[in-house]
């Protein structure tokens, strides 16, 4: 794909010198810890872990060491704060802009910008160490790469730049694949490939949705989200493909990974429910249809159907057969 010039809807994007509030120390000490706890994006964090444990569990052939899952876990979520903190950090002066975000605690001023630079630079350099020293280096060099996509690649490049910023930057959020099946095996194999490119792929029509239900948000703080500077229609055919694509890639998995009928019928029957949805979401973007589901349905569809898929990874490990 390739990169698309700057959109007419980013020609005055709002620089990052717009927020200049002071930090509000009305609140006690609960309300600063809910505030740098916000900074991470924990919700995030949750969907992150849940790819994490199948994938380590597919790797080791049957259940991991219970400290090796525990310290990944623990490095995995240090890492996806610290990059969040970096993006709300970055982001701050877009956030106070847009409806969904301008109750962030950089923008609210619970939170003076250099504490929140310090605390995710903190974040970051501890999840590396603990990476390095508890799980393996492999694991390590990955999970910096995770947050050098996400921070460098993904805010400071893409977001603001291109229609196509979810896209590769989604592969920030693939990464705790990789991370996971290096912890166990300090290498990676075709079947975290395979993986890897499930959530890549599942990521975009997992996203877009949320985007179109913002739409006026993202266009209001100039990020040229691919439903501003579309048309529905294609952001629905985009949706698809991208969609058919994870379906192959969870597929992919049964030869790479030897699974078993169960996974199979379980990937495929799930890629069919995911991939009717959003066949009907383009049907009803080209006037086919008055009916079909709305866009918040598809963002929470796709949110159960990646969680769904990787507990049949991990079931399918312990089947005797």
């Amino acid at each position: 794909m390739s990169t698309p010039s700057h959109p007419t809807t980013t020609s005055s994007t709002p620089t990052r010198a717009a927020v200049h509030r002071p930090a509000s120390r009305s609140g006690g000490w609960r309300d600063r810890v809910g505030a740098y706890v916000a900074l991470t994006k924990p919700r995030i964090i949750e969907l992150l872990l849940v790819t994490t444990v199948p994938t380590m569990i597919l790797a080791e052939r049957g259940l991991p060491d219970l400290w090796l899952v525990v310290t990944t876990l623990v490095g995995g979520a240090l890492a996806a704060a610290s990059a969040n903190a970096f993006n709300c950090y970055l982001d701050r002066d877009i956030d106070e802009l847009m409806n969904r975000t301008k109750r962030r605690p950089l923008v609210t001023g619970e939170i003076r910008p250099r504490d929140a630079l310090v605390f995710a630079t903190a974040l970051g350099v501890v999840s590396l160490v603990w990476f390095a020293w508890l799980v393996n280096v492999a694991a390590a060099w990955l999970t910096f790469a995770a947050i050098a996509i996400y921070v460098v690649g993904y805010t400071m490049i893409l977001k603001r730049r291109t229609s196509q910023n979810i896209v590769w930057g989604g592969i920030a959020g693939c990464m705790p694949v990789f991370i996971g099946w290096a912890a166990v095996t300090e290498s990676l194999s075709w079947a975290a490939v395979a993986l890897f490119g499930v959530i890549f792929f599942w990521t975009p029509p997992h996203y877009w949705p949320l985007s179109v239900k913002f739409k006026k948000d993202y266009a209001t703080a100039g990020v040229p989200m691919l439903p501003v500077v579309a048309s529905d229609r294609r952001v629905a055919t985009e949706m698809v493909g991208h969609t058919v694509a994870m379906i192959a890639c969870s597929l992919a998995l049964v030869p790479l990974a030897g699974m078993t009928w169960v996974y199979t019928l379980v990937a495929a029957g799930l890629g069919g429910w995911f991939l009717w949805l959003t066949v009907a979401m383009l049907r009803k973007a080209r006037g086919s249809t008055r009916g079909g589901p709305g866009a918040m349905k598809v963002f929470h569809a796709s949110i159960t159907y990646l969680t769904l898929l990787f507990v049949a990874v991990a079931v399918d490990v312990f089947l005797p057969f």
